[in-house]
C-alpha cells in the first residue's frame, strides 16, 4: 500500500517545486514565439483542419453513432480524440528527452528528479484542457448541441489520463537515460498509438477479435467515453471507466517503480 501512495505523497510534498517547474515548462514552449500561448489553440486546430479536410471531406469519414452526423459534427468529435490525445503525444516526445536535456539537476544529490516528469505532463495537460474548453464553447451549435450533464463526467475521463500520462513520463524519462534510441523510436509510437485510439473512427467499427487487442489502449476507450458523454448525450459504461482506471493507475505505479529504481544509476551514464 506504501508503493501506492508514493507518488501522491511526493506530489504533496514537492507541490510548490512542481507549480515552479510547471509555470517555467509551459513558458519554455512558448518562448520567442510571437503569437505566444495562441500557439496552443492554433496548432491542434490546424491540425483538426488537415484530418478534417482529408478524412472528414476527401474520404467522407463519419463516426457514424448519431443520426444524421454532419461534418461539423465529425470534426468536434475529432477535436474532442486529439485534444485528448495531444497530453499523450506530448508525453511520448519529450519524456525519453526530459532528464537527459537537464543533467545539472541530475548531479545535485537532494533535488527531487520525479517532479521533472511531473512538471511536463501538467503543462500539457492544460494545453490539452485550452483545447476541450474550446470544444465546448462550439458544441452547443452542434447537430446534438452537447451535453452539460455529460460535461460533470469530464474530470472522471480525464483523472486516468493524466495517470497514464504520469507513468509514461516517469518510465520514458528513466528508460531514456539509458537508451537514447527510445528517442527516436517515440514519434513512430506515437503515430501508431494515435491511430489505434480511436480518435478518428468510432470503436464500434473495430471488428471484435481486433478489438480485444486495441482496448489494452485505454486511451480508446478515455477517447470514446468522453465522446458519447459530452458530445452524443449517451450513458457512459461504467465498467470501461473501471478498466480505463485499473489500466491507467497500474502504467502510472509501474512508471514510478522504474523510475525509482534507476534514478541512483542517472548520475553515473550522464
Amino acid at each position: 500500500m506504501r508503493g501506492f501512495s508514493n507518488p501522491f505523497s511526493l506530489l504533496w510534498r514537492h507541490r510548490d517545486l512542481v507549480l515552479q517547474f510547471t509555470q517555467r515548462e509551459l513558458h519554455r514552449r512558448t518562448k520567442g514565439n510571437r503569437l505566444g500561448r495562441l500557439w496552443v489553440i492554433l496548432a491542434p486546430l490546424l491540425m483538426l483542419g488537415l484530418y478534417l479536410f482529408v478524412f472528414g471531406v476527401i474520404m467522407g469519414g463519419r463516426f457514424g453513432v448519431i443520426p444524421d452526423e454532419s461534418t461539423y459534427d465529425f470534426a468536434l468529435a475529432l477535436f474532442l480524440g486529439l485534444s485528448i490525445f495531444q497530453t499523450i503525444g506530448d508525453t511520448l516526445g519529450n519524456g525519453p528527452l526530459l532528464i537527459i536535456s537537464q543533467p545539472n539537476f541530475v548531479k545535485k544529490v537532494v533535488f527531487p528528479l520525479e517532479v521533472i516528469p511531473v512538471a511536463s505532463v501538467i503543462a500539457s495537460m492544460y494545453n490539452s484542457l485550452l483545447s476541450i474548453a474550446l470544444i465546448l464553447v462550439v458544441a452547443p451549435f452542434s447537430h446534438v448541441g452537447g451535453s452539460w450533464l455529460g460535461l460533470a463526467y469530464l474530470p472522471l475521463l480525464l483523472l486516468p489520463l493524466c495517470f497514464l500520462s504520469l507513468g509514461l513520463s516517469w518510465g520514458l524519462a528513466a528508460v531514456g537515460v539509458y537508451l537514447r534510441d527510445v528517442a527516436q523510436i517515440m514519434p513512430l509510437a506515437a503515430q501508431i498509438v494515435m491511430f489505434s485510439s480511436a480518435v478518428f473512427y468510432s470503436p464500434d467499427k473495430i471488428p471484435e477479435p481486433a478489438l480485444r487487442y486495441l482496448r489494452l489502449n485505454p486511451i480508446l476507450d478515455i477517447c470514446d467515453q468522453a465522446r458519447r458523454a459530452i458530445l452524443w448525450h449517451m450513458p457512459i459504461d461504467w465498467g470501461v471507466v473501471l478498466w480505463i482506471y485499473v489500466s491507467c493507475f497500474l502504467v502510472l505505479i509501474g512508471g514510478y517503480v522504474t523510475f525509482s529504481r534507476l534514478r541512483p544509476y542517472f548520475a553515473e551514464v550522464l
